[in-house]
């Protein structure tokens, strides 16, 4: 059979005298005998290209054949797939599927994770100081733009606002802290008296003749060891003073700068939206901001009339430090639910020490402003507010309270408005079209 002749008219190349067999290279991916047996070889030059895969010889018809190569099939060059050998050998596999990576990258993102809330955890104080700045701000802004309306510029409203907020920390100060100082002295110097007003009792002279009770609760507060012991010692005393001091002035300062601020603020969130959905974002986020502000700015009204109010019946009364009892019922009346029955219960304890009939007028008072504010002034003064139904204003109260405390208890119910009128404006519209 006469041998094939190329297109060019040359003869094949002779085939290369059989030898040994070189030894396999071994890399990190095997022996490279073993990976180059399934590899493709490039073809010699001037050889027909066959493609990948390719077994025995090409046949009439079959794509492969010389006679239906196109015209520029012997100028293209020969393309090499095989992955050339680094100085080291050949890279193995890629280790993206490997269970030892996928771990590994799982445990990175749980201590990403951990870190994170440990971070939160640690600046928790802070960042308590910070939300309760910016409500305040939140509740500020009407009485800012109330002012702004007769053509003040809003630095001076800001100023006038800030400097009344100012006067009454000032004015509850010089109100509750003399009266607390005396009080605590008065207390201490009575003790006797009243050690000897319980032992008449017959029950409790029995038991001071037993186990000496009397004596000893009488020894223990007059010999000043009450007083360190309650507040943690003097150090204990005085870390608390000034924490108190520098977490007022830090909620005073970062006030004012987001009364200044709030403005750009709103901006600034308000771009982060897609702007296909900002103007709809901007008309939700001003009224979530107009609302909030009522009802923070309605909560502080409300305080402020119970204050006004408790100081004329206490002064009518003659209950001794009637402003500093005032002043702490207006700041626990703005505590939910609990607050003002606090701020009472504290006014009518003083008047039963001025005597019972005081004191029973005191709680008939409280019952009936009470009942007064729930029905009368807090629906006129929240008209402009979002509208909570009791049942959210209580749980909200309690998560708050639970997660928070007294500043989780008084945001609670704000943030609960603001929920539930997002609720209404977006969530359940879309479910209707949907």
């Amino acid at each position: 059979m006469p041998a094939p002749v190329s297109r060019d008219g040359d003869s094949p190349p002779e085939p290369r005298p059989a030898g040994p067999a070189p030894e396999p290279v071994l890399t990190s991916a095997g022996p490279l005998s073993d990976l180059g047996a399934a590899a493709p070889v490039p073809p010699a030059a001037g050889s027909p290209i066959a493609p990948v895969g390719a077994s025995g010889p090409a046949g009439p018809g079959d794509p492969r054949s010389p006679d239906l190569a196109g015209p520029d099939d012997s100028a293209a060059p020969a393309v090499d797939i095989t992955v050339a050998d680094g100085p080291f050998g050949r890279p193995g596999r890629s280790m993206r599927g490997s269970p030892f990576a996928f771990g590994f990258t799982a445990a990175l993102g749980v201590l990403t994770a951990w870190w994170l809330v440990q971070a939160i955890v640690s600046a928790g104080s802070v960042i308590i100081l910070i939300v309760v700045s910016l409500f305040l701000a939140v509740g500020l802004n009407p009485a800012v733009e109330s002012l702004q309306r007769r053509n003040l510029p809003r630095m001076v409203a800001i100023t006038i606002v800030f400097l009344g907020v100012i006067a009454l920390f000032v004015v509850f100060g010089l109100a509750v802290v003399p009266p607390l100082t005396t009080q605590f002295t008065q207390f201490v110097d009575n003790v006797p008296d009243y050690v000897r007003e319980l032992q008449n009792n017959p029950m409790i002279r029995d038991l001071d003749q037993r186990f000496q009770l009397l004596d000893k609760l009488q020894q223990y507060v007059t010999s000043g060891a009450f007083g360190t012991q309650m507040f943690g010692g003097v150090l204990g005393l005085g870390t608390v003073l000034l924490g108190a001091v520098f977490n007022s002035l830090t909620v005073l300062v970062l006030t004012l700068y987001f009364l200044g601020s709030l403005t750009s603020i709103k901006e600034i969130s308000y771009r982060l939206a897609p702007r296909s959905r900002r103007n709809r974002v901007r008309l939700l986020g001003d009224e979530i901001i107009q609302r909030i502000g009522g009802y923070v700015a309605g909560n502080l009204i409300i305080s402020l009339i119970a204050g006004v109010t408790t100081f004329i019946f206490l002064s009518i009364m003659r209950v001794p430090y009637a402003l500093a009892l005032a002043l702490i019922v207006a700041l626990t009346d703005l505590i939910p639910m609990v607050g003002a029955f606090i701020g009472a219960g504290v006014a009518s304890l003083v008047g039963f020490f001025v005597s019972p009939t005081v004191g029973i007028v005191c709680i008939v008072f409280f019952t009936i402003y009470q009942q007064i504010e729930n029905y009368l002034i807090a629906p006129k003064v929240m008209l402009s507010s979002v509208e909570v139904p009791p049942l959210v204003t209580v749980v909200s109260a309690l998560l708050g309270g639970a997660l928070l405390g007294v500043v989780g208890a008084l945001l609670g119910i704000p943030l609960a408005a603001a929920a539930l009128l997002i609720l209404r404006e977006v969530i359940l519209p879309r479910q209707e079209r949907a």
